[in-house]
């Protein structure tokens, strides 16, 4: 049997408004769209994994119990919107650190681990985020990484290498899957040429 493809996606600025380090969970506002673009890419059959970089916690901003507290918070509002996501992984890293260690995306540890701990393919799934380091994990693990102009994605976008693609929002980049997934049958749709 074939192993269940996800999408991985970022946090702050693609599902989450980003407050650039979000530490009270009285900040956590879901960005407009994202609920519906959940369901319509649970409808596809994907697992919804968040895999989030939170260096906050290596820099000293908030301590891992603020983080915990701020992620649940952000379980609830998605829980009560009708989503649980398969699974949330977070790395605490400040950037830095030794590249061939650290979980901190770009690296694809936290995504290799979520597929490890939940049986998933990560060739054929989705990275999605609003900053080029939650898309380039795509190219290492055979996915197609799609770039929110959300949060950070407006400004980062000029910088992005043409094979990946943009789209507007989490929404819009809901529909993009749709599309893509309906060109190849629900097939790998890879990266791209142009955009």
């Amino acid at each position: 049997m074939d192993q269940r493809r996800a999408v991985f996606a970022d946090r702050d600025g693609t599902i989450i408004e980003d407050h650039q380090y979000v530490a009270d969970p009285g900040d956590v506002v879901l960005l407009p769209g994202a609920v519906e673009a959940l369901h319509r890419l649970r409808a596809l059959g994907f697992a919804l994994v968040t895999v989030t970089n939170q260096s906050g916690i290596g820099r000293g901003y908030y301590t891992l119990d603020d983080y915990h507290r701020v992620a649940a918070e952000v379980d609830r509002q998605l829980f009560a919107a009708g989503i649980v996501m398969d699974g949330t992984y977070f790395c605490p890293d400040g950037p830095g650190g030794d590249p061939e260690t650290t979980c901190r995306k770009p690296s694809t540890v936290m995504h290799r681990r979520a597929a490890a701990d939940l049986g998933l393919a990560t060739t054929g799934s989705y990275f999605v985020g609003d900053k080029q380091s939650d898309v380039l994990p795509a190219r290492a693990l055979g996915g197609t990484g799609i770039l929110v102009r959300t949060g950070h994605g407006a400004a980062e976008q000029a910088s992005l290498d043409p094979d990946f693609r943009v789209a507007d929002d989490l929404l819009s980049a809901a529909g993009l899957v749709e599309r893509l997934e309906a060109e190849t049958g629900g097939g790998h749709a890879g990266l791209r040429e142009g955009r």
